[in-house]
């Protein structure tokens, strides 16, 4: 269905790092329908996909050393997971984070609201 099973995720403050795993429970390739997971500032995040989409697959679909990615995961096909830790150091409290799937055309449903309470 094209969305993650969180429509948000939310962290404290106060809170260091954070652990983040995507797991893809479907069977299709990775060529095929992979799927990663990349946190941007929201007003950020559609020239991310576009950037994204430019790097190709090769590159997970994520610009290299794009300073507007504030995290991301490797691109994963159906049966695999992958693993993140990311320091949340210059994450607002009350701040604007999308996070998203930047495989080519996932952009529009497979997103949701990071939260920094």
């Amino acid at each position: 269905m094209l969305q993650y099973d969180k429509k948000f995720l939310a962290i404290s403050s106060d809170c260091a790092t954070v652990e983040l795993t995507l797991s893809y429970p479907g069977h299709m390739p990775v060529q095929a329908m992979g799927h990663n997971w990349v946190l941007a500032k929201t007003t950020n995040a559609q020239a991310v996909v576009n950037a994204g989409i430019a790097a190709g697959a090769a590159n997970n679909y994520v610009p290299a050393a794009d300073a507007r990615i504030l995290a991301a995961t490797q691109l994963i096909g159906g049966g695999q997971s992958t693993s993140i830790t990311f320091r949340t150091k210059g994450l607002v409290k009350g701040g604007d984070y999308t996070y998203f799937c930047s495989f080519p055309g996932h952009f529009g449903t497979m997103k949701g609201k990071f939260i920094v309470r």
